[in-house]
């Protein structure tokens, strides 16, 4: 479905998933709405931004809907004075993983800094809530569904 995200988020037990990323960036984001069930957020992603809705799950399972957009860097910075508190700051690093049934996947590792260092997350997103995937050494509890790990109760 279009707009969907099916995310499965993971604690990480070491940092040896640095020496297999192909990529990392930077990422500052607030959120100017955090209620029940929904959330908006401005991203500046190292030189890009972005404004992204999400909402709760869609239906029993952890599909949720999700819409973002690219928009103008200088509205972000803008856009991020008008945050509520507790903004966040972090390093993404992506990690190939196994494709499955052609279609590419990677690993998302969040390193937060500030008030959160020391956090540790992991996202694979999914084309199906019940698609398989590799678990990499580094992989430790699931964390998926549990409030207190969504980056907007952080």
């Amino acid at each position: 479905m279009k707009n969907t995200e099916i995310e499965r988020k993971f604690l990480v037990t070491s940092d040896d998933f640095i020496a297999q990323a192909c990529a990392n960036y930077e990422i500052q984001q607030g959120y100017l709405c955090k209620e029940p069930g929904k959330t908006i957020r401005v991203r500046i992603r190292d030189e890009r931004a972005f404004l992204t809705i999400k909402s709760s799950r869609l239906r029993d399972g952890i599909a949720k809907f999700e819409w973002e957009k690219e928009i103008d860097l200088a509205d972000a910075q803008e856009l991020m004075h008008l945050c509520l508190p507790g903004a966040i700051s972090k390093t993404r690093y992506i990690i190939p993983a196994p494709p499955y049934q052609g279609a590419p996947r990677c690993w998302e590792v969040d390193v937060f800094h500030g008030r959160l260092e020391g956090r540790v997350l992991a996202e694979i997103e999914l084309g199906d809530e019940n698609e398989p995937f590799v678990r990499p050494n580094w992989i430790g509890e699931e964390v998926t569904g549990l409030p207190q790990y969504y980056n907007a109760n952080m």
